[in-house]
């Protein structure tokens, strides 16, 4: 099991555009990937579950990754809240 912390920058939070390319990134990997904020969870590979969370910015939303390739998925999705979250 992988994971790691994000703290949400971008000043609409996951919404609509972020949220489908998200689950576009982490469909690439074979592994489960599951994403946490508070009480929140849901898997990252589902548009509704994502956009479910209601992430706001200053949010810190935890992401964990389980099974096959999942450093790989880790580090990409890493990379991708970086990028544009």
């Amino acid at each position: 099991m992988k994971e790691f912390n994000y703290t949400v920058q971008d000043a609409l939070g996951i919404h609509a555009r972020p949220a489908g390319l998200l689950v576009k990134e982490a469909a690439k990997f074979p592994c489960d990937i599951t994403l946490k904020c508070g009480e929140k969870k849901g898997s990252a590979k589902k548009i509704m579950a994502v956009m479910a969370m209601g992430v706001k910015k200053d949010m810190e939303v935890t992401v964990v990754c389980e099974g096959d390739k999942e450093d790989e998925a880790a580090a990409a999705l890493e990379a991708f809240f970086k990028e544009n979250l």
